[in-house]
């Protein structure tokens, strides 16, 4: 059975002045498929084998070559925006044929020149396409273990969940929405974290902050340097709600508790009547 988007090996069956057809065997010749000229080893001959991608050409046939695209079929791989047009974007596929990132499949508008993460799978209409929705194409079979540092590229983000990473641009991983507190990252940021669990079905589990004894040392400096932004006295204090917290300090109210606890105790501030101040 001949396999588009996939490398297989094939069998020259008969000899033509524009190229070869392969097919899957010697006897099997009513599926077969064409290897242009230029692509045709020197010598070849009926009965050998090569190993060959299938994908089809400008005229939507079935066609083969020897050289390796840059991403197989349900593989995840980041690849080149060529050009936008008004269907979508053209990706970079290492071939001579474009592949087609459909806009229904962006998760955010692409620009040329960029390279954007995305897997390669067959349409309605039995063509290869890419698409940016790369969720279900991610490995849950990592080698990596909590307390681990990773790199990953973020591809999707949600309201109710947080941001979805592929770690190496391989493996499914999410930043929950409460280790996010207002970070400003978008769909197609490289980001460095720390894995926090490994679930059962092997899906990471990600934070792009430290431990805790660590925030605080960082959520401490944050608090001095905003002390001294708001002219010495920050204008509310551990006592403030939750929202105000986030929205001026970027951490949550039980962080913001903690590094001020830190604080107080290595005597480096005070809260007076009207916030936190330097000591």
């Amino acid at each position: 059975m001949l396999k588009l988007g996939e490398k297989q090996t094939l069998t020259i069956v008969q000899k033509v002045d524009f190229g070869v057809y392969l097919a899957c065997s010697i006897e099997t010749k009513d599926e077969k498929v064409l290897l242009p000229i230029k692509q045709v080893p020197e010598k070849a001959e009926i009965g050998d084998e090569l190993e060959v991608f299938l994908y089809k050409d400008s005229d939507d046939r079935l066609i083969a070559t020897t050289n390796t695209p840059k991403l197989m079929l349900h593989e995840v791989k980041r690849l080149k925006v060529k050009e936008v047009s008004k269907i979508g974007a053209f990706m970079d596929m290492g071939l001579e044929k474009d592949v087609l990132l459909p806009f229904h499949e962006q998760t955010r508008r692409v620009r040329e020149g960029e390279e954007v993460l995305c897997a390669l799978y067959i349409d309605k209409s039995s063509r290869l396409c890419v698409t940016m929705n790369v969720y279900d194409y991610l490995s849950t079979e990592s080698p990596y273990h909590k307390d681990d540092r990773v790199k990953g590229v973020v591809y999707e983000t949600s309201d109710n969940f947080g941001m979805f990473v592929a770690v190496d641009d391989i493996y499914s991983a999410l930043i929950p929405k409460k280790e996010l507190y207002g970070d400003s990252i978008n769909i197609g940021d490289e980001i460095n974290a720390r894995i926090i669990n490994v679930r059962e079905d092997g899906k990471l589990t990600l934070s792009i902050r430290e431990r805790t004894s660590e925030q605080m040392d960082i959520d401490g400096e944050k608090i001095l340097s905003e002390i001294d932004a708001y002219n010495g006295v920050l204008p509310f204090t551990d006592k403030a709600s939750p929202e105000i917290i986030r929205e001026k300090m970027q951490m949550s109210k039980s962080e913001f508790k903690r590094a001020v606890g830190r604080l107080l105790k290595m005597r480096k501030i005070v809260i007076t009547a009207k916030g936190i101040k330097r000591a």
